[in-house]
């Protein structure tokens, strides 16, 4: 599991979202839509998430959107 958590927001025109994950996206990750227009990036290996992507994040956010990840948190035990 990594150590840290990557946080992104890309606003390009046509590219506009928010990231959360392990590490930087990369072309082999394979996606599914897991909520409205929120995305899973899965390693193509073991299937794990690897990343988040909310997409329209910033229309959303402007709009005053609630954001809810379809997510269970897992507790950290050292």
């Amino acid at each position: 599991m990594a150590d840290r958590c990557l946080l992104g927001l890309s606003l390009r025109p046509g590219k506009r979202y928010f990231i959360i994950g392990q590490c930087s996206p990369y072309v082999e990750q394979e996606s599914e839509e897991i909520s409205d227009a929120i995305v899973a990036r899965l390693n193509p290996n073991s299937g794990a998430v690897e990343n988040l992507e909310i997409l329209f994040f910033s229309k959303r956010l402007t709009a005053n959107e609630k954001i809810e990840l379809p997510i269970e948190m897992v507790p950290i035990v050292d």
